[in-house]
């Protein structure tokens, strides 16, 4: 079996599945805690990367060259761009785009320098099957009423953030060094990438680095907000309440179906 990668970007998104490895003795590297140990029996290493692009592909690099990762997941929370996006649904990504590259008018928009490309695609096979996860653990959350032996993840404790219907979305997830929080921002990014389901700060810089190692790997990510003036009033709860728990149970389902 593989050793595989659970990166996210603050340990509040990453805060359930780490109660889970209370034992692992974490290996430090470039200021970061390399949680290296398993999950269901299956072989991880999970670690945070910090926020934005340069933060994620040195934690990318850490992993492929020195942990000797054979796949890695990005997960944490995103800002819905898309209209179908809507808080509390799941965003698989199946390309990732740096939003803010402009290498023009030597290359065009988004292209990435002597790359060739704009995109990376992640690994259609993770992919899927996180999809699948996650459908099999949002169907399962909606059906459970005070349920803690799913750490609370059920209908009233999401309803309490206005979910009522979560969904799963697969597409692209654009990055970029900036908090996307403002309608004008949003609108802005809607117009010149009408495709982009969410936003993020980290999924395309891991992206490029696993692509560089020849890692495959995938990014799942909880919308949280729909990226602009009404961004999500508690963000740090709905982190700890559905996000972190919805990584864990999709994680886990994952690892438990996943085969390599």
């Amino acid at each position: 079996m593989s050793r595989i990668a659970i990166v996210s970007a603050m340990r509040q998104e990453l805060a359930a599945l780490l109660r889970r490895m209370p034992d692992e003795v974490p290996v430090v590297r470039a200021g970061r805690a390399f949680q290296v140990g398993h999950l269901d029996g299956r072989e991880i290493v999970a670690v945070l990367s910090g926020v934005g692009k340069v933060a994620a592909a040195t934690t990318a690099t850490l992993l492929a060259g020195e942990f000797g990762v054979e796949r890695a997941i990005f997960t944490g929370t995103a800002g819905g761009l898309h209209e179908r996006a809507r808080v509390g649904d799941v965003v698989v990504a199946d390309a990732l785009l740096q939003h803010d590259m402009d290498a023009s008018p030597l290359f065009p928009r988004y292209e990435l320098p002597f790359y060739g490309k704009d995109r990376f695609r992640t690994d259609p096979t993770m992919s899927v099957a996180l999809a699948d996860a996650a459908r099999a653990v949002l169907d399962a959350a909606m059906q459970r009423h005070g349920d803690e032996a799913h750490d609370g993840l059920d209908a009233e404790r999401l309803a309490g953030f206005g979910v009522r219907s979560p969904a799963v979305h697969s597409g692209l997830v654009v990055s970029g060094d900036r908090f996307v929080a403002t309608s004008a921002e949003s609108d802005d990014l809607r117009a010149r990438l009408p495709e982009a389901l969410a936003v993020e700060m980290e999924g395309a810089a891991l992206a490029q680095v696993c692509h560089d190692f020849r890692v495959p790997f995938a990014v799942v990510r909880t919308v949280s907000d729909r990226a602009d003036d009404a961004a999500h009033v508690d963000f740090m709860r709905f982190v700890d309440d559905v996000a972190s728990r919805y990584t864990l149970e999709i994680v886990r389902r994952f690892l438990r179906d996943f085969a390599d």
